[in-house]
């Protein structure tokens, strides 16, 4: 449970964002319950990383004083849960957007699946998608690309520390990635499906930790409410 005033003076809760809402939903929701229960209007309250919006899993929000650990909390590693299409590809390396281009994968086998995620363990450079918030020139890179405007983006270090296949059932893959700030799951994709001689997208994502936080621990936003302790 949680007493509003300690919630208030500085609190990290954890939550299980669900699939279709944007990070900024949550923070919405999160701010309008503390709101009600306590009364008070402004209040400092941040999220420590966004999640996509086709993503669902661990969003760490930061309320008062602990506000001032978000950027320490971002650094950390992330852990995803994920499933590939393998054979074709969408021009935001997810199902955001429709499939572009098919591509074969009867030379693809369980062998090659298993020995291409093994060498992307390790630092490397990672371009972000077209459909990403990397700000270029201003703007956001999604605003060019929903324009149907190519942009440069600049690929950005990134480190893979663990990547495990946990299953094969093609044309998906299901998978586990432990890796380092920055990294763009469906950039992984995009990189996965070339390595093999295919395509691949990003069909499923559960974000499942971020440092020692875990989303065994979270909640559910609508169970948020009946958490909180109101003192007289």
């Amino acid at each position: 449970m949680l007493k509003i005033n300690e919630l208030l003076e500085g609190s990290v809760l954890l939550f299980d964002k669900p699939l279709g809402w944007t990070s900024f939903d949550l923070i919405k929701k999160a701010r309008a319950v503390i709101k009600s229960a306590s009364g008070i209007k402004k209040f400092k309250i941040g999220h420590a990383g966004t999640l996509d919006p086709l993503a669902s899993g661990l969003l760490i929000v930061c309320v008062g004083k602990k506000t001032k650990t978000i950027d320490q909390i971002q650094l950390q590693d992330k852990e995803y849960d994920g499933v590939f299409f393998i054979g074709a590809t969408t021009p935001s390396f997810d199902l955001e957007s429709d499939v572009d281009v098919t591509y074969p994968i009867s030379h693809i086998t369980d062998e090659l699946i298993l020995d291409v995620a093994h060498q992307f363990i390790g630092e490397q450079k990672q371009t972000p998608p077209q459909f990403s918030a990397v700000k270029i020139n201003g703007k956001r890179a999604y605003e060019y690309a929903r324009l149907g405007q190519d942009v440069k983006i600049e690929p950005k270090t990134i480190n893979i520390y663990d990547f495990k296949i946990n299953k094969i059932e093609m044309p998906k893959v299901y998978f586990t990635v432990r890796c380092s700030k920055g990294t763009y799951i469906r950039s992984l994709a995009r990189d996965f499906g070339l390595s093999i001689q295919s395509g691949a997208h990003l069909i499923e994502l559960t974000r499942t930790k971020i440092g020692d936080y875990t989303l065994e621990d979270a909640m559910k936003p609508f169970d948020f409410q009946a958490r909180i302790i109101i003192e007289n």
